[in-house]
């Protein structure tokens, strides 16, 4: 791997799973680029399953260490927060415990472990949020109130805590405001830092197959029915939707969904034409977005979305809900179709590609251009570079402008 000129740091990266998804991406992505700029970088993490996980986690460009990986992810498929806590907390006393000071440690998902690595005064830590897990957790009754009260608090508390904050998008940044408003009152912003995806990993296309490809984790939060309903509506059975994502057997939500998901495209009678694909590798993902006509990308609200960028990266349209992060990445008309998010008008919009696949292939185009000018991972890697380098070398807590 090229070296580039700068003095070198010792980076630590503490992510809860390492497994298949976004974050994990964005994780792994943010390793490869550090060290691709000379720094010494280790991710530590609760969970590495090789058999499961991205083939840089196992290129060896950056060390990958387990702990904890005995403790539960739930207790009775319930306070799975909780048991993230645990985790994590148990992973970055291992790092505290058993390691020299790191000059950076970056974290994201879970702020509770940020005072843990600040005892030593020398380690600067920089926090990722995704999203403000509040929001994603469930307050529907009183007891699942109760529950997260203190659960919400410590996550205000711990990610003020940070030396800089980085969000996703600017649509998390505006959440991040509006839910943290303690920390916005104190001047406390963050930074956006937008995911990036590998665009040299996709070649040019050769032709493509009448099918639609929805990828995302198989859960309900991801929308995925929508899919299946929009594309029922084409009422045609010359062309295909192949949905494809995360699997994971000890998820409960990922095996009810994916049944849910089936019982679906029986229900609209276009079972024979869905194909499902769970927890396919790299290699496999990429032929799939090579040989699509048009990638179906259905969460509504979504913070970021790396699925998008990987699209078009491959030069493919979108068709994507109009809210949330794709909005700030998909060009309306240009690199694909923001949508309302209803079956009729995804429909309408696959329509159009479905007919006149003459139209994918010129959005296509536009779409590989506008990924290798503004979310390369070599754009990606610089940035964050240059925010770990200034983070480094602070006395104080940095604020973005």
């Amino acid at each position: 791997m090229e070296k580039k000129d700068g003095p070198k740091k010792n980076i630590a990266i503490i992510h809860p799973d390492l497994g298949i998804g976004g974050a994990e991406r964005l994780i792994v992505d943010a390793a490869v680029e550090l060290a691709s700029h000379g720094h010494n970088v280790h991710i530590f993490t609760s969970h590495h399953d090789t058999n499961r996980c991205f083939e840089e986690t196992l290129a060896g460009s950056f060390a990958v260490t387990v702990y904890g990986s005995f403790l539960p992810r739930h207790v009775f498929y319930r306070f799975h927060a909780v048991c993230a806590y645990i985790r994590c907390i148990f992973v970055a006393l291992c790092v505290l415990f058993n390691y020299p000071s790191f000059d950076v440690v970056l974290a994201d998902q879970v702020s509770v472990v940020i005072p843990i690595l600040k005892i030593k005064k020398s380690s600067k830590v920089i926090f990722y949020c995704h999203f403000p897990d509040l929001l994603l957790a469930k307050h529907t009754t009183l007891l699942r109130r109760i529950y997260r009260a203190p659960i919400n608090y410590l996550e205000q508390i711990t990610t003020g805590m940070a030396d800089l904050i980085l969000v996703n998008s600017k649509f998390t940044a505006s959440t991040f405001a509006a839910t943290f408003k303690h920390l916005d009152s104190r001047g406390i912003k963050p930074a956006v830092l937008y995911p990036a995806v590998n665009v040299d990993q996709f070649s040019q296309p050769n032709g493509y197959t009448l099918n639609f490809l929805s990828i995302n984790r198989f859960e309900r939060k991801k929308n995925i029915d929508l899919a299946i309903s929009a594309f029922a509506m084409l009422y045609s059975r010359d062309v295909t939707l192949t949905i494809a994502g995360g699997f994971d057997q000890r998820l409960r939500e990922n095996v009810d969904y994916l049944e849910q998901l089936k019982l679906l495209a029986e229900i609209k009678g276009v079972s024979k034409q869905v194909k499902f694909v769970t927890s396919c590798s790299t290699a496999e993902r990429n032929t799939l977005l090579s040989e699509c006509l048009c990638v179906i990308y259905t969460p509504k609200d979504e913070h970021f979305g790396i699925v998008p960028l990987e699209a078009m990266a491959a030069h493919k349209p979108v068709i994507a809900c109009n809210s949330g992060g794709p909005v700030e990445t998909v060009k309306d008309g240009e690199t694909g179709f923001l949508c309302e998010p209803t079956p009729q008008s995804f429909s309408v919009a696959m329509a159009k590609l479905f007919k006149d696949p003459s139209l994918a292939e010129e959005l296509g185009s536009k779409a590989r251009a506008h990924v290798a000018t503004s979310f390369s991972t070599k754009t990606f890697g610089n940035q964050l570079n240059q925010y770990v380098m200034e983070v480094a070398g602070q006395d104080r807590r940095l604020k973005a402008e």
